[in-house]
């Protein structure tokens, strides 16, 4: 008790005790007063030396109240002794009672225990069950769709087979078509014996539909075949809304789709030929006959009729040789064909071209495909439901191409054709390459055949029969520019070179037609008058051609250059003859040199003549050029390329007057240039 104390006072009054003897023991003195030699500057030394006496007194008064204290606690204790046993005693009842508790609480635990062992039991039967739910669930829903996708309810089974075939009918179709198909597509399902006991009820559906639905389709395309009937109106207002029902016919009754497909081919066929034979005839009708055997550019039978007609046609633009308003058929390409009851209503006819049933032939065509593959989704059968209206068209061709003798509409349904190939291809339809290219085949063999025909009259033509006197331009070379001008354009258009060479050979077919009429004119100066009218006239068509025929072009300006100059020249000899023969054998262009050393006498005659005539010969050769030319500007031209040619001569005839001895005595004979400029300006005046 008493170390107890201790050891509290110690807490309480910290360490304030001294083992005296222990000090003794312990604690050695030696170097001590070195120590303190070294720190007697230190503050705290110097306190502790100071106070050293008030410490330890203080020291033992602690250690007194110490033991006054440790009574004072003694005694305390004592008194409270008897409180101490009554508190031992209430802390043995309290644990008496914890261990009873302790005991109840291990009951407890014991069944809480046993509690949790049946709850996870409880736990595990729960997810059993739920898995059992669950997999009773899936096999319901399983079982429920296998039932909905085999049973045909009543309502099914009267409207397949009691039912008009309308929207309704068609929705019902569908359901049945998803049970076979479900039927079909597990070998697992279709052998099921739930399956067998409903399959022949659904295939007694199946036979049921497939017949209702060919009848109809049948009785439909039946219809087609009546007088007045709109094929294609048909075929999109009503055969369109039903092509699912060609759907199922496809996919369930392949046998029975292959008759509805053969029944439409076979009426198709029919229909589409009939129509087109009267087709054919009614275009024949009014077909306008532009070109006959005998309107060959240079065809020698019958040629009044053809001059006659020529002049008359050549105010015309559909004039067989002449593209004109024809080449518009290439703009509506994409327009509808003729309607030959309107037209034959309004008397009106049109040439071949605007006819041309291999035209129509294609627009009914486009339709049919588009109808086949939305319908029956069988590009292959196109071939066979057009096959008899394909012979109609080329038997058609054989026998009109045969006497068909209008190189311009042979060339125009070229390109028409053409151009139908790049529709087509743009449309990415293979299918009417063959019928196409068979067309071309048909017409580029006739077109070169009529153009050697033209060729060929050219050069075998009896000039006796087609002169026609006079130095105007020639109707037939007219022929030839129109002709040429047309192919020129169309071949620019839509062709592939193989005109070129033959409209060389048709050039100098022409020319050598051109030398042979100008030989019949019986001076030189007629015969180049007649050669640059028709040159002439052929540069004014050849012009309203455009740029594709300026090579062309370009020949002829050339030729009429040639043949203008030489008609000056004989021009200026018949009215100026003496003063041209002077100057060409006497005087050169530079004026210095002579072929002839002249004589007044030489000059003198030329020089009187000139003044004596010069104006009346003005006169005759503008009121010659005038009436000769065709061409008021190519008159115009002539005419002041003589005026300045003569101007150039007299200028030179009135220098050479001067250079030679004793000249100034005609000085009065000669006219002056300004006169003679002066006179020519009122003739170069716009006619």
């Amino acid at each position: 008790m008493a170390g107890l104390q201790e050891q509290r006072f110690e807490e309480l009054f910290g360490g304030f005790f001294f083992d005296e003897d222990a000090l003794s023991e312990d604690i050695s003195l030696d170097g001590l007063e070195q120590e303190l030699e070294e720190h007697k500057n230190y503050d705290v030394l110097i306190s502790i030396l100071a106070n050293g006496e008030k410490q330890r007194d203080m020291a033992t008064m602690v250690e007194g109240n110490l033991g006054d204290i440790e009574q004072d606690l003694i005694q305390d204790y004592i008194e409270d002794n008897d409180s101490l046993f009554l508190l031992r005693d209430q802390i043995h009842d309290c644990g008496i009672i914890l261990s009873q508790v302790g005991s109840l609480l291990s009951g407890f635990q014991v069944h809480i225990g046993s509690i949790s062992s049946e709850i996870r039991s409880l736990q595990e039967k729960s997810l059993d069950l739920g898995v059992r739910l669950n997999n009773r669930k899936l096999v319901e829903t399983k079982l429920a769709a296998f039932v909905e996708e085999i049973v045909a309810p009543p309502g099914l089974v009267n409207v397949i087979i009691d039912g008009e075939v309308n929207d309704e009918y068609i929705k019902s179709l569908n359901i049945l078509s998803k049970k076979l198909r479900f039927a079909q597509v597990d070998p697992m399902i279709n052998a099921s014996k739930a399956l067998k006991d409903i399959k022949q009820e659904l295939e007694r559906l199946r036979r049921k539909a497939l017949s209702k639905v060919s009848n109809h389709i049948t009785e439909i395309f039946s219809s087609m075949r009546k007088p007045g009937t709109n094929i294609q109106i048909l075929q999109q207002n009503l055969l369109q809304k039903y092509r699912y029902l060609v759907y199922f016919l496809k996919e369930h009754g392949l046998e029975t789709y292959n008759d509805v497909c053969a029944a439409y081919v076979d009426k198709m066929n029919k229909v589409l030929s009939a129509d087109f034979r009267v087709y054919v005839e009614a275009l024949e009708k009014l077909k306008l006959d532009i070109g006959v055997s005998s309107d060959v550019i240079g065809y020698d039978t019958n040629i009044v009729d053809l001059i006659t007609k020529g002049r008359e046609q050549l105010r015309n633009h559909r004039f067989m040789f002449s593209l004109g308003e024809r080449s518009n058929i290439l703009k509506e390409i994409d327009q509808p064909g003729l309607v030959p009851r309107i037209s034959e209503a309004n008397s009106l006819k049109y040439p071949y071209e605007y006819g041309n049933v291999a035209n129509s032939f294609l627009l009914n065509i486009l339709s049919g495909i588009f109808f086949i593959e939305a319908f029956f989704g069988e590009e292959s059968l196109f071939y066979r439901v057009f096959e008899g209206p394909f012979t109609v068209i080329n038997e058609h061709l054989k026998v009109t191409l045969q006497n068909f003798h209008d190189a311009v509409c042979l060339m125009l349904m070229i390109c028409i054709t053409k151009k139908h190939q790049l529709v087509m291809s743009n449309r990415r339809l293979p299918c009417l390459d063959t019928y196409l290219d068979k067309v071309v085949i048909y017409l580029w063999p006739r077109f070169k055949t009529v153009f050697d025909m033209y060729i060929h009259s050219l050069y075998q033509c009896d000039l006796k029969i087609l002169w026609v006197d006079g130095t105007h331009p020639h109707h037939i070379v007219r022929c030839y520019v129109e002709f040429t001008a047309s192919l020129v354009q169309l071949n620019a258009e839509c062709g592939d070179g193989q005109l070129d060479m033959s409209l060389e050979r048709l050039r100098l077919a022409v020319d050598d037609l051109l030398l042979r009429f100008s030989g019949k004119f019986a001076t030189p100066k007629l015969r180049h008058l007649f050669l640059l009218n028709n040159y002439d006239m052929s540069i004014s068509i050849l012009k309203e051609a455009g740029d594709d025929a300026k090579k062309l072009q370009i020949y002829f300006e050339e030729k009429l250059e040639s043949s203008l100059v030489s008609f000056v020249d004989e021009l200026l000899m018949e009215y100026f003859g003496d003063l041209i023969k002077f100057v060409k054998s006497h005087i050169s262009e530079d004026l210095i040199s002579y072929t002839e050393p002249p004589k007044i006498a030489d000059v003198e005659p030329v020089v009187k003549n000139f003044a004596v005539k010069w104006k009346t010969a003005l006169e005759l050769m503008h009121n010659e050029v005038v009436t000769c030319c065709s061409n008021l500007l190519s008159g115009m031209a002539i005419l002041k390329a003589a005026m300045a040619q003569l101007l150039n001569d007299y200028n030179r005839l009135s220098e050479c007057v001067k250079m030679i001895p004793g000249g100034s005595s005609l000085n009065r004979n000669l006219v002056s240039i300004t006169t003679i400029s002066y006179e020519i300006r009122k003739y170069s005046r716009p006619l």
